[in-house]
């Protein structure tokens, strides 16, 4: 009976875990099928938000909205490229920001140089 409860509590740790991921944890994908353009857009919107709530970027990210993610040629080959425009930005250089992903959906980088 012993094993048969510390199974079931060990199961159900497993399956809750996901569940308490932070911010983003969804956004991680295996394989090497191309997410859409749907799942980018979405998966940068989650990213965004964490970066607001780490203190990356400032609270006036919180409401920018990212445009359509287009496809790029990378370092490592094709990638998506979602770009942000903050016109309240105060530093002029850091109005824009540019969010990488690999072409199956996964965060490679957030700059403000596009590179």
């Amino acid at each position: 009976m012993k094993s048969l409860i510390a199974t079931l509590a060990i199961s159900f740790a497993a399956i809750a875990a996901p569940s308490r991921a932070d911010e983003g944890g969804g956004c991680h994908f295996h394989g090497s099928k191309p997410a859409t353009a749907d799942t980018v857009s979405g998966c940068a919107t989650l990213r965004k938000a964490q970066l607001v709530k780490q203190g990356k970027l400032d609270a006036t990210w919180a409401s920018v909205k990212g445009g359509a993610p287009e496809q790029v040629d990378g370092k490592k080959g094709k990638e998506w490229k979602v770009t942000l425009q903050n016109p309240a930005a105060t530093d002029k250089a850091k109005q824009t920001l540019y969010m990488f992903y690999t072409l199956p959906g996964n965060f490679i980088a957030a700059n403000f140089t596009g590179q």
